[in-house]
Order: C-alpha cells, then structure tokens, then sequence
C-alpha cells in the first residue's frame, strides 16, 4: 500500500466515526424546511392566484433530492472515504441542486404569497447594497469557484474530513454559494440590481476556465490525503460532469438573451398602413 493509500484510509476511517447522523441531519434539515415551506406556499398561492407552474414544483423538488442525496445517505458516507464520491456529492450539492432551485423560483413564489405589506419589506430587502453585493457576478464567481480552489489547493479538505463543524460549514458555503452564483448568472427571480448580458456572460467565460483548470489541476496534484487514482477519477468527473450542466446553464442564458434582444413584431396600425400600401401599389 502506498503512502498516500495509507494516509487517505486512516482519515476517511476516522472521518467516518466523527461525522455520522448528526452532521447529516444538520444539512438535510434546511432542505427539508425548504421544500415544505414551498409546498405551503404553492397551496396558498393557487387558492389566491392561478395556479403555480408544476414544472416550478419539479425543479423544487429535484433539486432538494439532489441536495438531501449529496449530504445524507451512501454517497455522504462514501464520500467521507472516496474522493471520486465526494466529487459526485460537490456536483450534486454545489451545481445541479443550485441550478434546479433557481429554476422554481422560489423567491418569485414568496412574494406571491406574502401579504402586501410584508411583501414590500421583502422588495425593499431585495433592493438593498448587500443584495446587490451578492448578486454580482464576479462576487458570487469569487465565493464559488475561489471557495473550490481554496478547498482543493490547500489542506482545508483533510482538515474538514477531521472537524463536524467545518464539515458542515463547508457543505454549506458550497450550496450557497452555487445557488448565489446561478442566480447571478441567470434571472429567473425578480432581480432589482440587473447585470447586462455582456457582463454575465464574460464573467460566466472566465468562471467555466478557472472550474476547468481546477479540475485539470486536481487530476494531476491529488488533494492531501487522496490517492492518485481517485484524483484522477475525481478530477475527470468534476471536468465532464461541471460542463454537462454548465451547458444547461448555457442554454438557458442565450435563450434569456436572444428573448430579451429579439426583433419586436409590428404593432396592428403599422401593420395595416404596410398592407394598405401594398395594396396600393
């Protein structure tokens, strides 16, 4: 067994004893708030308003799955052992569950069911510098992607696989801080500080190179600890599998894009003053 072999089996046993059901229920509970509190909340908003989008109701619901799977269950376990499992859980937690809880709206389906009053508070929160601070885009790319490198470049992933909280807390900067980077990037909510298009999507370019290098970076340096084999493993899934939904994210983006830029079609006068010449002639 090699020296690296040995060292990752004795942090991921020791892992394994320090971080069972406690730290797990942790994460999972907020999500588990979440999708009740959702589900409340499309109950009051169809009795008041029309009916709420059910794709909405699916993307809440996948993405807190995502989450609750990433942090709870074999794969959390596994993933306190196997880098290549860990890398799975970050895909899951800091990316997919992100994308798919930007996509239901949830902030859009609050101040549908909020009185107007509170409403309005939310609106004014909404609008506030500290908003506007975590709704930039380099801010958000800056916590996203830096937290990563940070994470990967330096002991923090042994320490964390030592320390509950730190576990916790890591667990939790990464789904914030994917949530906080997706909503920069694409307005699904209402979205008082607008970034142009232009601006997001350079910003977007230079996040897809620094998550690619990382990966890159990964594969060839192994994180303490890990072995050279699951770095590489790990490395090649964080590569592939951050494009296969950065490209949804892609999607989405040019499509908001090409909406909001298109061609307006003709109004009903000017429409009928073309076809009356027309005519004439």
């Amino acid at each position: 067994m090699s020296i690296n072999n040995h060292t990752h089996h004795i942090v991921g046993t020791h892992n394994y004893h320090t971080t069972g059901i406690v730290p797990q229920l942790f994460l999972a509970i907020p999500f588990v708030l979440v999708l009740l509190i959702y589900t409340f909340a499309v109950i009051v908003s169809n009795r008041r308003y029309k009916r709420w989008p059910v794709y909405r109701t699916f993307f809440i619901i996948s993405g807190v799955i995502s989450a609750i799977v990433a942090v709870t269950g074999p794969l959390a376990e596994r993933s306190h052992m196997n880098f290549t499992a860990h890398m799975l859980g970050h895909l899951l937690l800091g990316m997919l569950a992100p994308l798919l809880i930007v996509l239901a709206a949830p902030i859009t389906l609050i101040l549908r069911t909020l009185n107007v009053q509170v409403a309005r508070r939310l609106s004014r929160f909404l609008r506030s510098p500290i908003v506007r601070i975590f709704n930039d885009p380099i801010v958000t790319s800056f916590l996203n992607i830096g937290g990563l490198w940070l994470l990967y470049t330096t002991d923090l992933y042994r320490v964390m696989q030592q320390n509950t909280l730190l576990h916790v807390l890591v667990h939790t900067h990464v789904f914030l801080a994917g949530y906080l980077y997706t909503a920069a990037i694409i307005y699904i909510d209402p979205t008082p500080h607008r970034c142009s298009y232009i601006y997001r999507v350079i910003i977007f370019m230079i996040s897809l190179a620094g998550h690619g290098i990382l990966s890159k970076y990964i594969y060839a340096h192994p994180p303490s600890g890990v072995p050279v084999y699951e770095a590489e493993t790990g490395g090649m899934l964080m590569y592939f599998g951050g494009d296969a939904i950065d490209i949804v994210i892609i999607i989405i983006l040019c499509f908001q894009w090409y909406r909001a830029t298109r061609p307006r079609g003709l109004d009903k006068k000017t429409s009928k003053t073309i076809q009356s010449s027309l005519a004439k002639g």
